[in-house]
């Protein structure tokens, strides 16, 4: 598969794994371009977590697309997903590319610290992610990040620099332009009225600010 850590990076919250059509709603926003989709479920109940988390693997296999586990490195291993997000209190680094191997897609939560960005891309993170950078409602008690760290972090590291918290239709191109090269989408897109537009939407941003570059 390759990989390119670049574009828009829906993050799943419980209330679209809630619905019935789930799956459907995934296929449209995978379908509508996502770079990479992350697997976030909050709701308690690891067998039906790890049942939806294999339903959207088997969706982002049919499009070649990275399926990310939060937090839960056991869950990647046993449905074979492309990789883990790990916040600064979950399992180290190292550990998690030990069990999952060196192709492994492994992000870090750096909130608004390049110092912990630093070292989790020194540890073999794949990506580090700065944040909240817009007010969040999924994480309302989110600290916030100023989104001049993502420029300051361009600048020091060789890793992708993944923006998330509060990033919409209306503050995409912004964010790109203050260094992000990829944006972690939760109610932005899971939120909308239509979660494949809004994904397609967010990708034709990104589209046309790399193209204007």
């Amino acid at each position: 598969m390759k990989i390119n850590l670049a574009g828009i990076y829906p993050i799943t919250n419980d209330a679209v794994l809630a619905r019935s059509d789930y799956e459907s709603v995934i296929h449209d926003v995978i379908e509508g371009g996502a770079a990479m989709l992350q697997f976030r479920a909050k709701h308690g109940d690891r067998n039906k977590a790890r049942k939806q988390a294999k339903a959207l693997l088997e969706i982002c296999r049919e499009y070649a697309t990275p399926l990310i586990i939060n937090d839960d490195v056991a869950l990647c291993a046993a449905i074979g997903a492309d990789g883990v997000h790990l916040g600064i209190d979950d399992a180290n680094i190292d550990d998690a590319r030990l069990e999952l191997g060196p192709d492994a897609i492994i992000g870090a939560t750096c909130h608004d610290s390049l110092t912990l960005a630093e070292e989790a891309e020194q540890a073999g993170a794949s990506y580090a992610a700065f944040g909240s950078i817009f007010p969040s409602s999924s994480k309302p008690a989110a600290a916030p990040a100023s989104p001049s760290i993502l420029l300051a972090a361009r600048a020091m590291l060789k890793v992708p620099v993944v923006a998330i918290g509060g990033i919409n239709r209306h503050n995409a191109e912004s964010t790109f332009i203050a260094g992000a090269d990829m944006l972690a989408v939760v109610g932005g897109i899971f939120d909308a009225p239509d979660p494949g537009a809004a994904t397609r939407e967010l990708v034709h941003i990104h589209a046309a600010h790399f193209t204007r570059r």
